[in-house]
């Protein structure tokens, strides 16, 4: 096996408690600097780039109020540049789940399709 992998990918959760040290008006900079030194900690890098969604996500309440925890996905690739990205798990709502258990069952047609069938026979 060689030491340079095409790519490495790896999901991390992040505590950003400690952000709450800082002053309030410079709390969501700090944690933007603490996702940067946790991703050079521990992907053994020094360039990181950080995308946009995860940057959004972080700054989405404002300056003052940043989230505590953040999960992110970090990918090293061949030229050792670490991108880190939003980790997002496919969650299904409560609906689809519904809607699931409705055709194992054997139902057959799902509750949206029933509302919308009942829209059309009131229209009529």
């Amino acid at each position: 096996m060689s030491k340079t992998e095409e790519s490495l990918s790896r999901v991390y959760t992040i505590n950003l408690g400690k952000a709450w040290l800082t002053p309030m008006y410079r709390r969501t900079d700090r944690v933007m600097n603490m996702v940067r030194e946790f991703a050079i900690k521990n992907m053994k890098s020094d360039e990181v780039k950080i995308d946009q969604d995860l940057g959004r996500h972080i700054w989405a309440r404002g300056k003052t109020n940043p989230p505590r925890k953040v999960r992110v996905k970090m990918v090293k690739d061949e030229d050792d540049i670490v991108t880190v990205s939003l980790y997002e798990e496919a969650v299904e709502t409560e609906e689809e789940k519904e809607e699931k258990e409705d055709t194992k069952k054997g139902k057959g047609r799902s509750k949206k399709a029933k509302k919308d069938e009942s829209k059309d026979k009131n229209k009529t």
